[in-house]
């Protein structure tokens, strides 16, 4: 059950270039699940849109948000430091399932900004221990972050599109170099690397899950602003589409178009 409240900044730091981690306090934090999304709110009469954040880590009264400085919205957090207060609304959207896991070799897929809700995915696979083994693979353009985090939980393999370390190219490079093989992917990214991971899984037999990336306003379903085209009808709007914010983020990749 979503909520919407005042929540406390416990803690927040610059990751590299415009990237900025965020922890705040919140009741819902125990209802939160991996792949899942807050709407922060910018305090500001004048901005009542929220901006959706994916979750990076749950604990039991907090939750942690990893995210890019993208816009006036982000700019506004990326200045909260500890003790400030912020309007929060979630937990939004479906996450990963992860009962699809079980006794399975799962990889996490992650690219850009879709990388931090993965290192919430991997700590809570690791931490049911249903996956018979869990390996992340990252694609950065140059800068890395949260690899430590990612490290510290499972095997992490990258790339980057500079070749500055990891292999150079993309993060299907990067499996392709490692061999990598296993039935299940859980991936969050730009589009042209979820349609890569799809064609890497449909020739590899395995399972795919996917995170989507889109612009949302209410975050709640109800104004249609985070549409994609999905394989079937969508009961709500009778069409071939999905709405990102409530029938996703996530979906099984067979359910959309990439």
């Amino acid at each position: 059950m979503k909520k919407k409240e005042v929540a406390k900044v416990i803690s927040q730091k610059q990751l590299m270039t415009d990237i900025y981690d965020l922890t705040l306090a919140v009741s819902f934090a125990g209802d939160c699940r991996p792949g899942q999304f807050v709407s922060l709110y910018m305090n500001d009469a004048g901005h009542l849109m929220p901006r959706p954040i994916s979750i990076c880590g749950i604990g039991e009264d907090y939750i942690r948000m990893v995210y890019r400085v993208a816009g006036e919205g982000t700019k506004v957090f990326s200045a909260l430091k500890a003790g400030d207060e912020i309007t929060v609304m979630g937990p939004l959207g479906n996450g990963f399932p992860l009962d699809v896991c079980d006794g399975k070799d799962v990889v996490l897929v992650g690219g850009g900004i879709g990388i931090p809700p993965m290192v919430g995915c991997g700590a809570a696979l690791v931490k049911a221990g249903n996956a018979k083994s869990v390996t992340f693979a990252v694609g950065y353009r140059s800068e890395r972050y949260l690899d430590e985090d990612m490290a510290a939980i499972a095997p992490l393999i990258y790339s980057t599109e500079d070749g500055s370390a990891g292999t150079k190219g993309n993060v299907v490079d990067a499996m392709k170099a490692a061999d990598l093989k296993a039935d299940v992917m859980f991936a969050c990214g730009p589009k042209p690397m979820l349609r890569a991971l799809k064609a890497y899984c449909d020739a590899q037999g395995m399972e795919l899950w996917v995170s989507m990336e889109e612009k949302m306003a209410c975050g709640i379903g109800a104004c249609l602003g985070c549409i994609c085209q999905s394989t079937e009808v969508d009961h709500h709007s009778h069409v071939h589409n999905k709405r990102v914010c409530t029938d996703g983020p996530v979906f099984k990749a067979e359910e959309i178009e990439l």
